[in-house]
């Protein structure tokens, strides 16, 4: 009974290891859950990075398929306003030609009305004059096909208009550039 006297009762030994122990058990058990509970976070980060990325990268399709859309359909529309550019050549050419007795002439004023109709349709389609004369030579824009006395690198006469469609050059304008101030009587 001596032990007893210490405090050293038996089943209070036995319980309070029964709880050392079941308190270890407690505390892997909550290490255990802990170390899921961050293994499921990392996939969660992981799914939802992918999730926006697919996201994104549907954005960037989306716009893609969009541009390309509208880049076939402005190709499609150039196609026509390019067969019509020799009409509205036509058309402007008849008009500069056109006698001077017949000015002011109402069938006159109608051709007129019509080189102006067509000339807004075209524009309302995107079509825009490549400005040239006087402008310095850009082969973008401008195809030379004579020189002539006149500020050298400088359009100085347009043979024929250009046009470009969208910022895209449909048609160069043919122009003469000047080969500088002095030049031996001819064309070049």
């Amino acid at each position: 009974m001596e032990s007893n006297d210490r405090g050293m009762n038996p089943d209070k030994t036995s319980l309070n290891q029964e709880q050392a122990e079941g308190a270890a058990t407690q505390l892997e058990d909550i290490e255990q859950l802990k170390r899921i509970c961050s293994e499921e976070k990392a996939k969660a980060t992981e799914y939802l990075s992918g999730w926006q990325r697919a996201q994104a990268d549907l954005a960037n399709y989306r716009k893609r398929v969009e541009q390309e859309r509208e880049d076939n359909v402005k190709s499609a529309n150039s196609g026509l306003v390019l067969d019509l550019l020799a009409v509205l050549d036509d058309l402007g050419l008849a008009i500069d030609n056109a006698p001077e007795e017949s000015a002011g002439k109402p069938w006159m004023e109608g051709v007129k009305l019509i080189y102006r109709k067509l000339q807004g349709v075209l524009q309302r389609y995107g079509l825009s004059e490549i400005k040239a004369l006087g402008q310095p030579f850009d082969p973008h824009y401008h195809e030379a096909v004579l020189r002539g006395e006149g500020k050298e690198g400088v359009v100085i006469q347009v043979l024929k208009k250009g046009y470009k469609m969208h910022d895209r050059v449909l048609r160069p304008a043919m122009v003469k550039v000047g080969a500088g101030e002095e030049v031996s009587g001819q064309e070049q």
